[in-house]
């Protein structure tokens, strides 16, 4: 097993700090040549990828290297049998970018959320008073056809239900009106 780390820079001009890990083994049969050629370098002359297809297309990103290096050690008798990317990072200026980027579009989305709970918030008073109104509209139809009778007949039903309330309460004493009032309290006195 071995780890690489490359610096290199990508399409948008940003540069990624990458580390590969290698599970590698020589072929058996040209074990000499490798000692005699021993090493290789790996070099990224030109990248294929921006920075986001870095992050969302890693599984591609890491087969096309695996078929690059497996190429490559081939011609100095080794089998690569596992390449694996176990580290990317991106320089911090452009991580803050990003970041700032994603905040500001969750801003972008808040504020579009809250111009839409008050626009249905409007609709809805809207509709409440076209409701309204046409409650009142049918009101006053009744009443023009009805006369004022359906208001009288409302008042008494108030009344009837305060009149009732207060018949059932313990605390309400009721008083007669006239001269009839304080006819017994001489007599309660004595």
């Amino acid at each position: 097993m071995h780890k690489l780390h490359f610096i290199i820079f990508i399409l948008d001009l940003q540069t990624i700090n990458i580390t590969l890990r290698i599970l590698y083994r020589p072929r058996a049969e040209l074990l000499p040549k490798i000692f005699c050629k021993f090493g290789f370098k790996i070099c990224c002359t030109k990248s294929q990828f921006d920075a986001i297809e870095l992050i969302t297309q890693r599984t591609l990103i890491s087969q096309s290297i695996s078929e690059l290096l497996i190429e490559r050690a081939a011609q100095f008798g080794l089998l690569l049998d596992d390449i694996s990317i176990t580290h990317l990072s991106f320089r911090s200026e452009f991580t803050s970018a990003v970041e700032l980027k994603q905040v500001a579009q969750q801003d972008v989305e808040k504020q579009r959320f809250l111009v839409e709970k008050t626009e249905q918030s409007r609709q809805a008073n809207v509709i409440a008073a076209e409701g309204d109104a046409r409650a009142a509209d049918l009101i006053g139809k009744a009443l023009d056809e009805a006369g004022d009778g359906l208001i009288e007949l409302r008042r008494i039903e108030a009344a009837e239900g305060i009149a009732n309330q207060l018949s059932k309460s313990r605390n309400i004493v009721y008083l007669l009106h006239g001269p009839q009032m304080l006819l017994n309290i001489t007599g309660a006195m004595q």
